[in-house]
């Protein structure tokens, strides 16, 4: 078995922007050192809740350098560096091991996707890069590609390729790549409705956008399973579910980020093409919140 970088829960963390849609580091230090005083795991910067897709490259490494410093080690920080440009993704990875990243978060390739046999060559280019643990990202709702076991297979047995976030949403699957590939890769839910099952099945811990807003509650049901206690995990999650999904009622990170203001942080709203959310919308999130106490 290779090293786990984490187990748990890791959020991956909002990047607060200000008025003008510059990054508001100020506020992202306070999310940062809230995070690590309430449980959280891990820090996932710069994955796609923190809004990498319209980030320069300067904010990004900016970003990156930012919680890494800011963290001080207390927990791992995982850097997403994954691109469909296979050439910048190994320079933004070379650049988070240099700024002192613990790990990276590399999603499948977006819009022009890849071959099963590309996605082999791509993430081994970029693992033979670095020399820090890689997390690959299935997401096929959003990159239109899907990671086939055989190519999980051919990955894993790379030393610096070591876990996947799992967020196709897909359980059986899951439940098989675990069974064919749990000695080679450790697995994360991708999906906050999905932390017991997948986690009852031998994951590792959860990447979460819950842990943004209840990061105490997202690392309590993650410790309830890693102590086999998946009868208390699964009736906390329950509990919290329709907040979960209503996280989720407009595409990620936009609901986050609102739920975030309506918490009392300064997180602005999201870059264009993301929009604000609909009044209807944000008075089910606000009503969702208001059941938990979650409200400022």
């Amino acid at each position: 078995m290779k090293n786990t970088i984490f187990t748990g829960a890791g959020v991956a963390i909002v990047t607060p922007m200000n008025e003008d849609g510059s990054i508001n580091y100020e506020e992202f230090g306070r999310i940062i050192d809230f995070q690590i005083e309430n449980g959280t795991d891990a820090i996932i910067v710069c994955g796609t809740t923190g809004e990498s897709s319209t980030m320069t490259d300067e904010e990004h490494k900016e970003c990156i350098r930012y919680c890494v410093e800011k963290t001080a080690k207390r927990v791992p920080v995982i850097a997403g560096t994954g691109s469909n440009d296979t050439a910048y993704a190994i320079e933004l990875s070379k650049e988070a091991e240099s700024l002192g990243a613990d790990g990276l978060l590399v999603v499948t390739p977006y819009y022009n996707k890849s071959t099963q046999r590309g996605l082999v060559a791509h993430f081994t280019a970029i693992a033979d890069a670095v020399n820090i643990p890689i997390i690959l990202y299935n997401i096929p709702g959003r990159t239109g590609v899907n990671i086939a076991i055989d190519t999980y297979k051919q990955l894993g047995k790379h030393k610096n390729i070591v876990a996947v976030k799992e967020a196709s949403g897909n359980l059986s699957y899951i439940a098989k790549l675990i069974a064919e590939c749990g000695d080679l890769l450790d697995v994360y839910s991708g999906n906050d409705d999905q932390i017991v099952p997948i986690m009852s099945l031998g994951g590792k811990g959860v990447i979460s956008v819950l842990s943004n807003v209840m990061p105490k509650e997202a690392h309590q049901i993650a410790q309830y399973c890693l102590d086999n206690n998946c009868a208390e995990a699964a009736k906390l999650q329950i509990k919290l579910l329709k907040f979960i999904n209503n996280l989720f009622i407009e595409v990620n990170p936009i609901p986050v980020k609102e739920a975030m203001n309506m918490a009392g942080w300064k997180c602005g709203i999201g870059r264009m093409p993301l929009y604000p959310m609909s009044d209807e919308n944000r008075q089910i999130l606000k009503d969702s919140m208001a059941e938990l106490g979650l409200l400022k």
